[in-house]
């Protein structure tokens, strides 16, 4: 089982380690901190505690603060 990774310069596919693996889990892999990012599961916004299935497409949007 695998799902594909989008962020920054990074497309690849990453095996799904357990059935129970979360954004939170890739979050703390990549040692990025959901305050500085936002996540997307297939398209659609998604909150930390989402588990990521099979064949999903997951993209980490880096968040710009500005004044």
């Amino acid at each position: 089982m695998q799902f594909t990774l989008k962020y920054k310069s990074i497309n690849e596919k990453r095996e799904l380690p357990n059935d129970n693996y979360t954004i939170k889990d890739l979050l703390n892999e990549l040692e990025l901190s959901a305050q500085n990012v936002v996540s997307k599961q297939n398209g659609e916004l998604v909150i930390e505690d989402t588990v990521i299935e099979n064949d999903d497409e997951i993209q980490i949007v880096q968040i710009i603060y500005g004044g």
